[in-house]
């Protein structure tokens, strides 16, 4: 028979254990291997059937051995040291605190996932894992940050494959209750909760579920609540389900409710209000909406109120390609807003402005959550050097007027967290060589002095770890794909081969990562004979593991998983090359460690960041990978490969495949797998060893989380903080008149006339050009404007590149006309094809850039001394 109604019975803890509950409930222990130790040892099979879950291991515990336990005074005295390291951690002082006065007070972080731990399932890949490892990093920062994201009920799917390598999904129902997740509680012990307003008079409820993550709190908003009716409470069903009003809902509860949430946490436990808000991707951006709406309830206007929110807010795009973003249609946003609906006070057609692709090549009747979280946020960032170049060319549409790089969107280079990545067997040996706390410091906050120790680690130890690492991966390989096979229907005598699959001598590449069509997971199989060759060859055989989830609306990722799950069951290489299903954060850590190679090939330049990478070296694994993302920016030969690319406008996609395939047999037939088979004086693969000491002393600081974090509290957090406190409701107002005013004028302010006077009969390096400029301003002051000489070497096509800009002044008072004049020296500092124009752009003491109102003037074409202007050419 089946249950009408499940719920949990929770032991009652015998009063010497009762800070296992709150070690159990803080997800520290996600990533500190001795609360790890100690729950592994309350029941060692229980822990092992509990997938490492403590409020599962908790729940399941005998009550005779929790009395045992409890009369255990060895057990008790590592209870007492746990305990009391977490109140130090979560209590004492760290880098955040040891910082200059005039950080943010608080951060909230909003993201639609957060990677936290296998055991609160709430992702689907690279975005949640890098939420979480954002959120962990601030943790033991020290930062102060509030995230904010959705509890689904079935979280991300459960991928099996069929007998003939067709993925399938599971979505098992996930019971809070079996979380470790508290309820959030009012005053009178009452659930707190959040609502919006709905069409047609409907509400939207929603509970609020707290995850502590070490010092970080995690709101999580649940729908699936008595209050809503059966549509309703599916809203958080799924991450990443339904049509585009569901995704809507999704995104207007994440948002809208989540400011609320935020709210309704700081008032009930005292926690500061944030200063700042970050919205990781567009999914959040309706959260600067109710941040306008609060304000406008105060007494400002829209446009005031809009200005302060997008002092205090930052913005960050994930996405190389606007398919990748969420878009809807202008009806159905506008039927959700306005008095029938949600923030009826807000006039429907400035929400519809804020998201409205109204720019050249944008499509007029949809609304874009990025344009929107852009619009809202006076600061953002890509998440590689690389990434902010596509980021500035993706949205320069917002800014018409200006080159790409002059687009103010900047990068901060995704890192990942360290202590969650790193195998225990790596920071044992880290301790010994500097120390526990050392090597904890240099796993969170960083800095290269604590890395250079690598360098004195014995060859035979570092070559010792990556061989046992090797073989705790095979063993997990073995078990995975045993139960995969039973999965598949394969009966126990079928499976005999399964114990020789993957030899722990052997080269091991990693491959695993979400299956969109431009990560290429089939690209290895582009020449299968040549693969295959790699994988048989009798002196320096390679072997590869695959892991990998196709969204279930993706049936061309279906197809090339099929293709290399078929390839892989082949008998003569299937104890070669696996593909194991189910893909997660536990299997992930166990790639990660075991790899030797760690293989990217996606359509360069698709990988925003590609974190995975990252994780793999910080326990020595090499990079081979197309220069994307990341390793775009940190690539050497010193210590990984990089696979050349045939990206040019004009190349055919199959031929750029198979020549960029072709590159790849290449370098492990020619360089990798010579490089790990060949053995020194001693037996060791001494260049090999050489590899792995570097990649982990030079790449290890620079892929943390903690720099990661460090950059945005220094580059994005703390600027946005004084703008945010500078923008009280006087100057709010202030910037937003003075824009109106600057915006009704603009088209009055003109470049009228541009005189060089050279100092020397020639442009010689070192020289320098008086410049003297007539401008019209319209109706606006020099206190508004800024007028730039903009210089640099030039193109075939009188394109400026590199450009310097240098301001120019005012020479005296208006002339009868209301023409004003400017001057200014420009230095020749550069040889070769050069030139300069110049321009007029707003100023303001509030701006954060120059280029935010996306308004500028240029000479205009055939107008008097334009054509000097425009570019003169020192040649």
């Amino acid at each position: 028979m089946k249950a009408i109604r499940r719920f949990t019975v929770r032991p009652v803890l015998p009063e010497p254990l009762r800070p296992l509950s709150e070690l159990a409930r803080n997800l520290r222990w996600s990533w500190h291997a001795e609360t790890r130790d100690l729950f592994q040892s309350v029941d060692p099979e229980r822990w092992a059937s509990s997938g490492g879950d403590p409020v599962r291991l908790l729940g399941s515990v005998r009550p005779a051995r929790l009395a045992e336990l409890a009369g255990d005074r060895r057990f008790l005295r590592r209870l007492t040291a746990a305990a009391d390291d977490l109140h130090d951690y979560t209590s004492g002082e760290r880098w955040y605190q040891e910082q200059p006065a005039g950080l943010p007070a608080a951060i909230a972080y909003f993201s639609p996932e957060f990677g936290i731990t296998a055991a609160l399932p709430q992702y689907s890949g690279g975005l949640g894992i890098l939420a979480g490892d954002h959120l962990k990093a601030a943790s033991d920062l020290g930062a102060p940050l509030i995230g904010v994201g959705l509890l689904y009920r079935h979280g991300y799917f459960r991928q099996t494959l069929s007998r003939d390598g067709w993925q399938q999904e599971h979505y098992p129902v996930l019971d809070p209750n079996e979380l470790p997740v508290t309820q959030l509680a009012e005053a009178d012990g009452s659930p707190a909760r959040v609502f919006l307003a709905l069409p047609r008079g409907r509400s939207l409820h929603a509970r609020i579920w707290l995850a502590q993550v070490g010092r970080v709190p995690l709101l999580l908003l649940d729908s699936d609540v008595e209050e809503n009716d059966l549509g309703e409470r599916g809203v958080t069903d799924r991450l990443y389900g339904g049509g585009s009003e569901h995704r809507l809902l999704q995104e207007m509860l994440l948002g809208i409710g989540g400011v609320r949430a935020v709210r309704t946490y700081c008032r009930l436990t005292g926690h500061p209000e944030p200063e700042v808000f970050h919205t990781n991707e567009g999914h959040a951006g309706f959260l600067g909406l109710e941040r306008i709406a609060e304000l406008c309830a105060a007494g400002l206007d829209f446009d005031s109120a809009l200005e302060a929110v997008r002092a205090g807010t930052v913005f960050t795009t994930h996405t190389p390609v606007p398919a990748g973003i969420d878009r809807f249609d202008r009806e159905l946003v506008a039927r959700h807003f306005g008095p029938e609906a949600e923030l009826p006070g807000i006039d429907v057609q400035r929400v519809l402005q804020l998201g409205m692709e109204t720019y050249p090549g944008g499509e007029p009747n949809l609304f874009n959550m990025a344009v929107m979280g852009l619009r809202l946020a006076q600061r953002a960032n890509g998440v590689s050097l690389l990434h902010g170049q596509v980021s500035r060319e993706m949205f320069s549409g917002l800014w018409p007027g200006f080159d790409p790089e002059e687009v103010p969107i900047t990068s901060v280079t995704n890192g990942v967290h360290a202590p969650t990545w790193v195998a225990p067997e790596v920071i044992r040996l880290g301790a010994r060589q500097i120390g526990a706390q050392r090597t904890e410091d240099a796993l969170s906050v960083g800095g290269s002095e604590r890395w250079d120790a690598v360098a004195d680690i014995p060859d035979e130890e570092v070559w010792e770890l990556r061989r046992e690492l090797r073989g705790q991966l095979v063993e997990e390989v073995r078990r995975r794909l045993w139960a995969s096979w039973r999965q598949r229907g394969a009966g126990t005598a079928e499976l005999g081969w399964v114990d020789g699959v993957l030899d722990p001598d052997v080269l091991t590449i990693g491959f695993a990562r979400r299956v969109p069509s431009y990560k290429r997971l089939t690209l290895m199989l582009r020449d299968r004979d040549r693969l295959m060759d790699l994988l048989l060859h009798p002196e320096r055989p390679v072997q590869i593991v695959v892991a990998g989830k196709a969204h279930p609306a993706d049936d061309g990722g279906k197809r090339l998983i099929q293709e290399l799950v078929r390839f892989a069951d082949d008998p003569r290489v299937r104890h070669r090359i696996v593909f194991l299903p189910d893909y997660g954060m536990a299997m992930a850590q166990k790639l990660y460690h075991g790899c030797d190679v760690w293989l990217n090939n996606p359509l360069r330049p698709l990988e925003a960041c590609g974190t995975s990478g990252m994780k793999a070296a910080l326990n020595g694994c090499l990079n081979l990978s197309v220069l994307d993302g990341w390793w775009d920016e940190w690539y050497q030969p010193d210590f990984g490969w990089a696979v050349p690319t045939a990206d040019g406008t004009g190349t055919d996609a199959d031929h750029r495949d198979d020549v960029e395939a072709a590159a790849l047999y290449d370098l492990l037939e020619q360089r990798v797998a010579p490089r790990f088979y060949e053995r020194g004086r001693a037996g060791l693969p001494d260049r090999w060893v050489e590899m792995v000491r570097r990649t982990m002393a030079r790449l290890g600081p620079k892929v943390l989380a903690g720099r990661m974090v460090r950059e945005y509290v220094e580059r994005l957090y703390t600027p946005a903080a004084h703008a945010h406190r500078a923008l009280g409701p006087e100057a709010a107002r202030e910037l937003a008149a003075w824009k109106a005013r600057v915006r009704g004028a603009w088209p009055e302010v003109t470049v009228d006339h541009v005189e060089t006077v050279a100092g020397a009969p020639t442009a010689e390096l070192g020289s320098t050009l008086g410049l003297r400029v007539r401008v019209g301003l319209g109706g606006l002051g020099p206190e508004d404007i800024e007028v730039q000489a903009v210089s640099g070497r030039v193109d075939e096509e009188d394109r400026i590149e590199d450009a310097t800009a240098v301001p120019l002044k005012p020479a005296g008072a208006p002339d009868p006309d209301g023409r004003w004049v400017y001057e200014g020296p420009l230095a020749l500092d550069r040889t070769g094809p050069y030139g300069y124009t110049v321009r007029i752009l707003p100023a303001h003491r509030l701006l954060a850039s120059g280029a935010e109102l996306g308004l500028v003037t240029v000479p205009a074409e055939g107008a008097e001394g334009a054509a000097d202007g425009a570019g003169v050419l020192l040649r």
